[in-house]
């Protein structure tokens, strides 16, 4: 079914259509009352009755249901034809905490209203929204600057305008209030449009007027005009304000869930504001506008009502002389995921005549549900429809029946907010991966040195330019801008700067000569059990029953596309002969656990026992709940040990799962001691390997042969560690959060008793638990105290790592149970405890806290659907360094689950890199930074590819010889580079130069350049020369060419020695001779130490040069 289908059920039902008539016929000041409207009902009726040439200003309760009802009407009628109308402030009465972001949406809705032409228009707006007074009509025309395409307009005029405005001119334009000009390009982001306009000049005339996209600077699509306005919030402040409702046009209809809220909301803040007022007011000055100036009042909303036509859709009317429309409707009621009630519901529904409406944002979902109720009744009848409403209702009126999806499955549904563009965002991510000036940087040949900027070189036909990098002893080593594929920027442990190369000594080689070693032995462990486990006879499980199906539908979140994959490639590893060893890695909270629930069920299934082993008793306490809890409704013992238990009772269990009565074990290391016996085994599940001892793993990997293992780890394991090791390990990686979970609210702030103390008083009258975080264990009770005396009634409970084990255990375990309402301890709280409950964390001197342990540690709350609330505290904000600052605003920005924070952390990277091959990589990780690290890696399994275990990987070797090309580096006198004055900002062009550097084929070149095109205009002559450099690159390296060299309009070609580990094939030798004959007394074939050289004089462009290469290769 369709949205058009759904919303003509209502537009052609006879009182809805009387409705719309009195609705349109009715005159300014009469009022209606629409009663007994249930849940999403009233969005639906607002699409059903939106018409063009009447627009609808909607006022809902408050700003959370107007987020809802935008969304709703989003979903049914489009996004262009809503708006929404919010607030200027963070929030209500803290009128200095301006949100830049609500500034726009305000300027954008004024500005749609005075361009308005007839077209459809709903504005959703909420009480606190209304109490401003906006920016006069008139004014607003004044000040706007309209440009259409074909206009002839001077851009210097345009330039000056915008600086009268208070534009500021930035090289990219990131935010509202910024532009830049750029060659016969001028980019400029109103204050009132939702993306920044791009206007293309040809001389003095408009050419074409685009808008593109902050982040990635490309063109979205082109207009016809922009209408340009400055910031109305502060710019404008003299002009006289008005009341929104002179905006509206006056026909326009407005709908109010609930009048006396607004006139409330109203009042206390025009109270608050003359408070404000009149304390400022006693001062000799006073910046403030006079109350009545700024603020409505109750009043004059009232009188302001009374010029148009009034609908209020709440529960009770406000209105005199309102005529009442009863609109029967009801809710749904709950069905709290049983199917059963819910089908009989259905049933009973169309026996009725009702229509059955499912919907669902995601079409799996939809599905799901068909097969669940095909089970239980086949003559079940519903309509999927794809969107997603905030509340189902049943609507006796016109016979409809409307079920949300994320209300039988008691998810919690999140509103979606428009995208908010802010500088930081875009900036903190480009900063993080760019160069700056005094970064580190390794380079392959020469080890590592100091970035030190781009310079311009002369040559003979013209200038070039180098990067420049300093070496220890500030030797100098200048790096041609086609051989920067060679240099990467260094990262290693956060804090410590690397010790610095010296140019000309055989460190570096050394260094890296002995790196190689290790890493072959350790990779030639991995891949040697690879091989044992490939050859060993193993366990082929039973495709998949129908219980298995019943499982997984039961689960109570959507599967993310990650999670489903991981689950089908996990399941297909067991039903082959061979033991399997997966390695799942996926951050907290992504569903790792589901993934082990369902295979070791698919196990059981098959009468096979598992063993899951975790690292500590409170873990295995908490798997423990999870199995058995999911696993209740299904034939299916789950038991565990730990040391709680007696020795009596451990052994009552041992002997249980000796007979083969219980068929999930869970325990930590305990369960690998020699006394431990399984009847059959057939499944080994691990969570968080890297943190048992080498004991503990040596006899894994003796297991590893025998049965199938399943091993699970929420440190990130980077992507491409992950490629290098595809022939050692299986991997699976989740990396989409799951959908609907809140994002954590993150806030900086300096520690004081009153945020502590409601913080805690929040959450624990909300039925929560708080961590509080603090990282010196003498001072823990200290701080214990503190929350004590400021929230007498909390029960605290302190825990750290020198505790005794037993004792530790025992607050942790009363914590869970709940027990405790804030826990006071050390950051050992980051590794591992799932506890719903608990929805606030403050982390005391956060400033000292690397980015990851902070991620992790904010992991631990916003587990469930609640809303989760993470304090960043520290001692002053104006005594942090620049480094710790950067660190916490980027969490405060990033508070999405998921790895938007991700890009920042390659010190995680690095430790998921030592957890894969061992902790004492790190330190090597670190001599090498983390890039050379990686190539070294890769080479090195290759090579133990080739040579020791080449029949196991036959198939492999012909993908990945393609893969290993000759690195050819060019070098030439030409002018080849990217002009200052087509690109003027420097990190900008060292960003291209390197992109272009790394393109390895023609889609994405295509790509590039057409990318350039748009943000630059179009391309001189010397970007056309780099880009067929590159293609001329691309030939060169099939060739076996490792060196170009063209100078003083003589070309060299440097072929592969013969000793390489790719030496040249038979054919490209014919192929160079039979060139050479033709072009007899224009070029020469020598040979010098094994090495071809081919020289061709007169050879004076880029063109040229890319002839004879595809003459060469025929």
């Amino acid at each position: 079914m369709i949205v058009k289908e759904f919303l003509s059920i209502y537009q052609n039902d006879g009182i809805v259509q009387s409705i719309s008539d009195k609705i349109t016929t009715s005159k300014p000041g009469e009022s209606f009352h629409l009663k007994g409207l249930c849940g999403s009902l009233d969005t639906v009726l607002i699409s059903a009755l939106l018409q063009e040439k009447e627009p609808f200003l909607i006022i809902c309760e408050e700003k959370e249901e107007a987020q809802y009802v935008y969304n709703d009407l989003q979903a049914l009628i489009g996004d262009t034809a809503v708006i929404l109308f919010p607030m200027s402030h963070k929030k209500s009465y803290e009128w200095e905490d301006v949100d830049n972001a609500n500034v726009l949406l305000r300027a954008e809705v004024l500005n749609i209203l005075s361009n308005y032409s007839g077209q459809s228009l709903a504005i959703v707006s909420y009480p606190a929204a209304m109490t401003e007074k906006v920016i006069n009509r008139k004014s607003l025309v004044k000040n706007t600057l309209s440009i259409r395409v074909g206009d002839k307009i001077d851009r210097n005029f345009v330039a000056e305008t915008l600086n009268e405005y208070d534009f500021e001119r930035t090289d990219f334009v990131y935010e509202a209030g910024q532009y830049s000009v750029r060659g016969g390009i001028l980019d400029v982001f109103s204050y009132a449009a939702e993306y920044p306009y791009r206007l293309d000049f040809f001389g003095d005339e408009v050419d074409s007027i685009r808008t593109f996209h902050p982040e990635t600077q490309l063109s979205i699509q082109s207009v016809s005009a922009m209408h340009l306005i400055p910031d109305v919030q502060t710019k404008l402040v003299q002009e006289t304000r008005e009341s929104f409702f002179t905006f509206l046009p006056e026909n326009t209809k407005i709908w109010i869930k609930d009048l006396s809220i607004l006139s409330d909301v109203l009042t206390e803040n025009f109270e608050k504001g003359t408070m404000v007022y009149e304390v400022n007011s006693s001062s000799d000055i006073n910046l403030l506008n006079k109350p009545e100036e700024r603020w409505e009042t109750a009043k004059t909303i009232k009188k302001s009502l009374q010029g148009f036509v009034c609908v209020e859709f709440g529960k009770r009317s406000h209105l005199k002389n309102s005529e009442t429309i009863v609109f029967p409707s009801k809710n749904p009621g709950a069905f709290q995921k049983d199917f059963e009630r819910l089908a009989t519901t259905l049933l009973d529904n169309q026996t009725h005549g009702f229509h059955n409406i499912i919907s669902s944002e995601s079409p799996r979902q939809l599905e799901r549900l068909e097969v669940i109720f095909n089970e239980i009744n086949t003559s079940i009848q519903f309509k999927p429809l794809q969107i997603s409403l905030r509340e189902g209702f049943v609507d006796e009126q016109t016979k409809v029946a409307f079920y949300p999806d994320h209300q039988l499955f008691e998810r919690y549904h999140r509103y979606k907010e428009k995208n908010k563009f802010s500088k930081n965002k875009a900036l903190t991510l480009k900063e993080l991966r760019s160069l700056q000036v005094g970064d580190f940087v390794t380079h392959i040949d020469y080890g590592i040195g100091r970035f030190a900027g781009l310079n311009l070189v002369e040559t003979a036909n013209g200038e070039q330019e180098v990067i420049r990098l300093i070496y220890r002893d500030d030797d100098v080593l200048s790096v041609s801008i086609h051989s920067l594929h060679k240099i990467s920027k260094y990262s290693g442990k956060e804090g410590a700067p690397p010790s610095m190369s010296k140019l000309g000594s055989p460190d570096w080689d050394n260094k890296k000569s002995r790196v190689k070693k290790q890493v072959k032995d350790i990779a030639k462990e991995l891949i040697s059990l690879y091989a044992k486990r490939k050859n060993a006879p193993g366990f082929a499980f039973s495709p998949d029953t129908y219980l298995q199906a019943e499982l997984e539908s039961s689960f109570l979140y959507e599967d993310t596309p990650d999670q489903a994959k991981a689950t089908i490639d996990v399941k297909a590893d067991m039903e082959k002969p061979h033991p399997m060893d997966r390695l799942v890695c996926g951050d907290v909270g992504f569903g790792k656990t589901e993934i082990a629930i369902r295979a070791a069920f698919k196990a059981v299934a098959d009468s096979k026992q598992v063993a899951v082993l975790v690292p500590t008793t409170v873990l295995a306490m908490q798997h423990y709940r999870t199995f058995h809890d999911r696993l209740a409704a299904f034939p299916c013992k789950v038991e565990y040990v730990n040391r709680f238990k007696s020795t009596k009772q451990i052994n009552e269990t041992l002997a249980r799962v000796a007979s083969g009565e219980t068929d999930i074990l869970i325990g930590t290391h305990r369960l690998v001691n020699k006394d431990v016996l399984f009847k059959r085994l057939g499944l080994m599940i691990i969570d968080e390997e890297q943190k048992f001892g080498v004991k503990v793993k040596d006899r894994l990997k003796e297991m590893r042969v025998e049965v199938d293992v399943l091993t699970l780890t929420a440190t990130p394991i980077p992507r491409t560690l992950h490629f290098s090791l595809m022939g050692a390990r299986d991997l699976s990686i989740i990396a989409t959060p799951p959908p609907n979970r809140q994002p954590v609210e993150t806030k900086l702030v300096v520690l004081s008793d009153e945020i502590l103390r409601d913080g805690v008083r929040e959450e624990i009258s909300r039925g929560g638990q708080v961590f509080v975080v603090y990282n010196r264990i003498g001072e823990l009770e200290s701080i214990a105290n503190r929350i004590l005396r400021l929230v007498p009634d909390a029960k605290i409970a302190v825990a750290h790592g020198q505790m005794e084990g037993d004792q530790l255990e025992k607050i942790m375990m009363g914590f869970i149970e709940g027990h405790y309402d804030v826990l006071v301890a050390t950051n050992i709280i980051e590794s591992g405890l799932d506890i719903p409950n608990a929805n606030t964390i403050f982390i005391l001197n956060a400033n000292n806290f690397g980015l990851s342990d902070l991620h992790q540690m904010r992991g631990r709350v916003g587990r469930s659907n609640k809303k989760a609330y993470c304090y960043l505290a520290t001692p002053s904000l104006a005594n942090l360094t620049s480094d710790a600052r950067k660190r916490l605003s980027a969490l405060e920005e990033f508070s999405d689950l998921g790895d938007g924070i991700k890009v920042a952390m390659r010190d995680l990277d690095i430790r998921g890199a030592g957890n894969l091959l061992g902790a004492e990589q790190s330190g090597f990780i670190n001599d090498l930074g983390y890039d050379m690290y990686h190539k070294i890696l890769d080479e090195a399994v290759q090579e133990l590819k080739e040579n020791e275990f080449k029949k196991l990987f036959e198939v492999d070797l012909e993908q990945v010889a393609e893969m290993l090309k000759v690195d050819c580096t060019i070098e030439t006198d030409l002018r080849v580079l990217i002009p200052e004055e087509y690109v003027t900002s420097i990190s900008e062009r060292l960003a291209l130069y390197t992109r272009l550097d790394e393109i390895e084929d023609e889609e994405t070149l295509a790509a590039f350049i057409k990318e350039i095109k748009d943000r630059f205009g179009d391309l001189p002559q010397e970007v056309n020369d780099m880009i067929e450099l590159v293609k001329c690159r691309w030939k060169a390296q099939v060739l076996g060419i490792e060196k170009i060299l063209l100078k003083n309009n003589i070309l060299k070609f440097h072929f592969v020695s013969s000793e390489s580990k790719r030496p040249l094939d038979q054919n490209t030798v014919i192929k160079v001779i039979s060139f050479v004959n033709n072009k007899k007394g224009l070029c020469q074939l020598r040979e010098k130490a094994g090495k071809m050289i081919l020289q061709i004089d007169k050879v004076s462009s880029i063109k040229e040069l890319n002839t004879i290469l595809v003459d060469i290769l025929g």
